[in-house]
């Protein structure tokens, strides 16, 4: 067993370093997780920028982590050393304030966020509250089980949660990190599946997605096509575009709703259009760790797998800076190596 392990860390906002830590016993309630590999996410970008007032620094980024646990701290009987595990955003729980008393969970006056409230994943090691740790299955493989412990996560927790049923009609908009695996989700769960993207060049993607119809959008309108296919029960909107998710949410469906999940500053909504379908615009908050670990299940059962470009955790800076491009196919992540 190491003395010390390797991390980066943000010292100081907008810097990035490589450093040495002491690796010492997880405390009460914690388990500690030898790294295998960590997503970099855009989310990231609130711990490295100094995004989230009152962050605490140095502070080791990285919520998509996926790994083995190699030793458990004191009251933790639920987790044992050598088990797959993963953690995501959502960093534990207390289970005994008003919102978790009612199952609200992901709500938690006192919830924390990995990579934010303590330190994440972008590290040979990391240290997670209980609560936070969801089953791996043990056929899914580090990489590619990774970004689905947030980009996967949010995804497959919106469409399962929405009001749309088996045969019911799902736009998917966009078809970058967060698009290419809710498009794979949505066809999976049996729903007619429609993928909206910029160009006709991706529409062989799409359809080697799952997806049963593709719309290009820049020849295109997306909200008549879909209101030709009778009108959409769900569009999960993943492309971070003001204009694109404003547009498309004339193709809603009665009793359709466009669940927002790429962090947009504002869109225009017509509360009109809304009353006279009963329709509805609403966000959806990723998940917690059972989430996660049905996620990680469904994920590995119906072969549904994140495209990845990889780097070395020392190279964290460049991976980080391939994220932040918008440039990566389809989502970066660290590997720990050994």
């Amino acid at each position: 067993m190491p003395n010390t392990y390797r991390a980066v860390q943000v010292t100081t906002p907008g810097k990035l370093e490589l450093v040495e830590r002491e690796l010492t016993p997880p405390a009460p309630d914690t388990v500690r997780i030898r790294v295998e590999a960590c997503g970099v996410c855009h989310s990231d970008s609130m711990t490295v920028e100094g995004a989230i007032p009152g962050i605490a620094y140095p502070r080791v980024p990285g919520h998509e982590i996926a790994g083995v646990i190699d030793a458990v701290g004191p009251h933790v009987p639920q987790w044992q050393v050598g088990q797959r595990v993963g953690v995501g955003w959502n960093g534990g729980y207390c289970g005994t304030c008003d919102h978790c008393r009612r199952g609200e969970f992901f709500a938690c006056d006192k919830g924390q966020v990995t990579g934010v409230s303590f330190d994440g994943g972008y590290a040979e090691y990391a240290y997670a509250p209980a609560s936070a740790v969801a089953l791996m299955p043990p056929d899914l493989q580090a990489v590619p089980a990774a970004p689905l412990m947030c980009a996967g996560l949010t995804t497959f927790n919106a469409l399962r949660n929405s009001v749309a049923r088996p045969g019911d009609v799902v736009a998917v908009l966009g078809l970058g990190g967060l698009g290419h695996l809710a498009t794979q989700y949505a066809a999976k769960m049996g729903f007619f599946t429609v993928a909206v993207a910029r160009g006709k060049d991706k529409e062989k993607f799409a359809r080697e997605l799952g997806a049963a119809v593709y719309i290009d959008s820049n020849a295109q309108d997306p909200a008549k096509e879909l209101q030709r296919l009778g009108g959409a029960k769900a569009i999960v909107a993943t492309a971070t575009s003001v204009e694109a998710m404003t547009a498309i949410q004339g193709g809603l469906a009665v009793g359709g709703a466009l669940l927002a999940i790429a962090a947009v500053p504002s869109i225009q909504v017509s509360p009109i259009f809304l009353l006279g379908g009963n329709r509805a615009v609403k966000g959806w908050y990723s998940g917690t760790s059972i989430d996660a670990q049905d996620t990680l299940a469904f994920s590995a059962r119906t072969g549904v797998h994140s495209m990845n470009e990889t780097f070395p955790l020392e190279r964290a800076v460049e991976a980080y800076a391939r994220m932040m491009s918008g440039k990566a196919r389809f989502r970066v992540v660290l590997t720990m190596g050994g």
